[in-house]
């Protein structure tokens, strides 16, 4: 598969969303969309990605902006996540791993040694054709929702 870039069309999806919703791009074209791939529900750095979202849920609802994390985890695991940490954000499950592959993210990960499939922290910015603005490889969490705002601000 080629790496995506910036012009190229977003690969379309429509994943189960927390509570029960089936979200799809094709039906969210005409607005820009945040995806933003991360790991795992309630680790550390997943739950403090989500929480920035959702502090700044409000700032991306004035910009029109819809945001949306995915991740491998199941729906009622985001449903508790969710519900937990009070967070705004839609959180999407791809469980088969189909939308984290086509958007390049399922990678060879290694840690203590042990290599193993996983999903490399990335977030794309899809402008309202549905054409990705942006993307953030390999993120920091530290500063990120604040980034990927400003950047969404200018579409």
């Amino acid at each position: 598969m080629a790496e995506l870039s910036p012009g190229a069309p977003a690969p379309d999806f429509s994943l189960p969303a927390d509570g029960g919703e089936n979200v799809s791009l094709v039906a969210l074209r005409g607005k820009p969309l945040v995806l933003f791939f991360y790991p795992k529900d309630d680790t550390e750095g997943c739950t403090v990605e989500n929480l920035a979202f959702s502090a700044l849920i409000g700032e991306f609802d004035k910009a029109g902006v819809r945001v949306l994390g995915v991740s491998p985890d199941p729906v009622k695991k985001h449903d508790r996540f969710k519900a937990k940490h009070d967070l705004k954000v839609t959180l999407l499950s791809d469980e088969g791993h189909q939308t984290l592959e086509a958007y390049g993210v399922w990678k060879e990960k290694s840690m203590y040694g042990r290599t193993y499939m996983g999903v490399e922290r990335t977030t794309f910015l899809i402008d309202k054709d549905g054409r990705i603005a942006e993307i953030w490889p390999k993120v920091k969490v530290q500063g990120h929702a604040e980034a990927v705002l400003a950047r969404a601000k200018e579409l």
